[in-house]
């Protein structure tokens, strides 16, 4: 739901910038084509938010903690501290829209998934080429375990507050703004 309103609203910004010559980065890159985690989150879920957050928590904590605790551990840090802010900033937006104390369910969501990467990243250095799995199992483990943790930690949130009505009554609102807008458009030319 929340890809589709993210491309959606990208591709009402293509529409308005048409003639500018400008290229949006886009929103996501088939995320359901995720063989990994770290797929899934470092190349394929909500680009802009990874590029921002790779640029502002995950290089600088990295490098600051390379000296002192050596590279490994430095990367492990940062992944994780990287995965906690973007649970905190969902918090935090989430608390803004609706007024309604953390439930802390969203930064468990993420925490969770920063802790399921480290292992992942474990796992495949630990077993090299001696063994993985295809392409097509990893996927299908991969976005079953981030729809069935999102329902499970990430949703609950929305759904108890009554923040996913609000949203498609929201867009319902836009979508019959737009048609009143092009109807009255159209209405110029006859």
């Amino acid at each position: 739901m929340i890809d589709i309103l993210v491309a959606l609203s990208s591709n009402i910004v293509k529409i308005i910038l048409v003639g500018f010559e400008l290229e949006l980065e886009p929103p996501s890159n088939e995320p359901y084509l995720s063989t990994s985690l770290q797929d899934f989150w470092g190349n394929r879920w909500n680009l802009t938010v990874t590029n921002t957050l790779r640029l502002t928590v995950y290089n600088p904590v990295r490098s600051a903690l390379s000296e002192v605790v050596g590279r490994t551990w430095a990367l492990r840090v940062a992944m994780l501290a990287t995965f906690v802010v973007s649970g905190l900033m969902h918090e935090l937006l989430f608390y803004y829209v609706n007024r309604v104390s953390p439930s802390w369910e969203m930064t468990g969501f993420f925490v969770l998934h920063g802790l399921c990467v480290m292992v992942e990243i474990g796992v495949k250095r630990a077993l090299r080429d001696m063994w993985r799995l295809p392409g097509f199992v990893s996927g299908l483990l991969t976005v079953g375990f981030v729809v069935v943790s999102a329902f499970g930690l990430f949703f609950p949130p929305i759904i108890r507050n009554g923040a996913d009505e609000r949203v498609l009554e929201e867009v319902g609102f836009c979508f019959d703004f737009i048609k009143d807008k092009m109807f009255q458009f159209v209405g110029y030319f006859r």
